[in-house]
């Protein structure tokens, strides 16, 4: 594509999913004081930490069972809004406007007109949020030193408690056999000692980029961080005639790199990674033209409706030099259509060289609709979307590289985890879906859901990983796995 490209191109294109305001000019007076507003985040904002203790639970469980680092992104402090499929709903007799989210409407009936003002208040939570999860980071309590804290006085599970028990107990013998070789320091960082590797976590904010006036506003130049600069690549050693080898060349700064510490680049400001949705990937609209101008890492949301040429030429246009670390494909079939997709794209994508990261996102294609009118998902249909997607990347010599999940740490008074998806360890049926039912949108995975998931990938990584010891085939390992995951947790999907 060779236009130029601004922050508001866009609007030359044509858009799906947009919200119409009745008064435009306080859309736009709103989207001038966003536009003056301090960014959310900055391209080389360190130590971002997260909303507590699930993410940092389900983190711990699959470093450990991969002894692989984990990048933490959340759905967190960004944009509350979501795509529909149509326009208006029926409540009773009466047809309304539906609800988009807070961003742009309420939930009342009587309250669906969009509303600017809610943009502001958006951004203004979202910074709150941010700056609660940045000085919970900053208290140390991320510290490895105490993850007892994050979970077990929520798990009513005693397999799972004895599991992350397991876990706990591995990792405080580690620590102590590291303080007493003196790789840790011996003071605590709450007793003034430093965080250190162990007191910190990073973590990132994410949402789906879709009101692009609101993403337009919160664009901002910045020059790119000195830390991702390009480098010229070492020289390799070269082995003359006579038999000496010449020692590679220390790599330098490149001519491009010094360009690049004075150029400035359009970053979308209000979060860190954002993605394009299964609703809004037409690429000839607004929301591929905003996306490929943007310096963030982003997401694609690759649905049984994406053609295998559709993704390759989406890929073309918001990535054409192949960079790695840009993209991100977050894969949502359906635990019945994974096998009928999956394996194509795949080999799409392997086919034109273009450097992605595979996520699986198995909940949103495993929504449906219980006896009793309540949304929810089926846990035997999320694990089994999981655990045929790793299959089908080890068939096809790729690998998975992340999952993308709904969960929740939500208790309730008593201390008891929202009932919103049947399954998992605690057997929950579609009769006690209305007990706790939370969710104005989505179903979610309540705490000891979201570990069975945690446990169960950790579970595979470990096998996998003994599997290649042994020099066994990593396929016939996954094979057998899948049967055991299926009989502890219940794994099958919905007739």
């Amino acid at each position: 594509m060779s236009t130029a490209w601004s922050p508001s191109s866009w609007r030359s294109k044509p858009i799906a999913q947009d919200v119409v305001y009745p008064d435009e000019a306080k859309l736009n007076k709103v989207l001038n004081k966003i536009s003056t507003l301090p960014p959310m985040v900055t391209p080389s904002e360190e130590n971002i930490s997260n909303k507590i203790g699930l993410i940092l639970s389900f983190s711990l469980i699959l470093i450990w069972g991969s002894r692989v680092p984990v990048v933490r992104v959340g759905r967190i402090a960004g944009q509350y809004a979501k795509p529909r499929s149509s326009t208006t709903e029926m409540i009773g007799d009466r047809e309304v406007l539906s609800f988009r989210g807070d961003n742009v409407n309420g939930l009342d009936p009587n309250d669906r007109t969009p509303d600017p003002e809610r943009l502001l208040s958006a951004y203004f939570h979202s910074t709150t949020t941010l700056n609660y999860i940045r000085g919970l980071l900053t208290s140390g309590f991320a510290s490895l030193h105490h993850p007892r804290d994050w979970s077990l006085n929520h798990v009513r599970s005693p397999s799972l408690r004895a599991e992350f028990e397991k876990i706990v107990d591995g990792l405080s013998d580690a620590l102590d056999f590291a303080k007493t070789v003196g790789v840790e320091s011996t003071v605590a960082y709450e007793q003034g000692g430093g965080r250190g590797t162990l007191g910190e976590v990073d973590f990132y904010t994410s949402h789906e980029g879709l009101m692009l006036a609101y993403e337009e506003a919160l664009t901002r130049e910045f020059p790119l961080p000195s830390s991702i600069r390009q480098k010229e690549p070492a020289t390799p050693p070269v082995e003359r005639a006579d038999g000496h080898v010449t020692p590679p060349c220390q790599p330098s700064l490149s001519a491009a790199a010094r360009l690049s510490a004075s150029k400035k680049y359009h970053y979308n400001t209000g979060a860190h990674f954002i993605w394009i949705g299964d609703r809004t990937r037409q690429l000839t609209h607004a929301h591929v033209e905003y996306f490929r101008g943007i310096r963030n890492p982003i997401g694609i949301k690759v649905g049984p409706s994406m053609q295998s040429e559709e993704l390759v030429r989406l890929l073309d246009l918001v990535n054409p030099d192949k960079e790695f670390g840009r993209i991100t494909l977050i894969t949502r079939y359906g635990a019945k259509k994974i096998d009928s997709y999956l394996a194509g794209h795949i080999r799409a994508v392997q086919a034109t060289g273009h450097p992605v990261a595979w996520v699986c996102d198995p909940m949103h294609g495993n929504t449906h609709t219980a006896h009793n009118g309540l949304k929810t998902r089926d846990f035997g249909a999320i694990i089994e979307e999981i655990t045929a997607c790793l299959r089908i990347h080890s068939e096809c010599e790729s690998r998975l590289g992340g999952v993308s999940l709904e969960f929740t740490g939500e208790l309730n008074d008593e201390g008891y985890s929202v009932t919103e998806c049947v399954g998992g360890s605690m057997k929950m049926s579609e009769d006690e879906l209305s007990l706790r039912y939370a969710s104005f949108c989505d179903p979610r995975l309540n705490f000891e859901q979201s570990l069975d998931v945690a446990f169960m990938i950790s579970d595979h990584q470990k096998k996998e990983y003994a599997e290649k010891v042994r020099g066994r085939s990593a396929k016939t390992g996954m094979r057998g796995v899948e049967n055991v995951l299926y009989a502890e947790l219940g794994g099958k999907s919905p007739a």
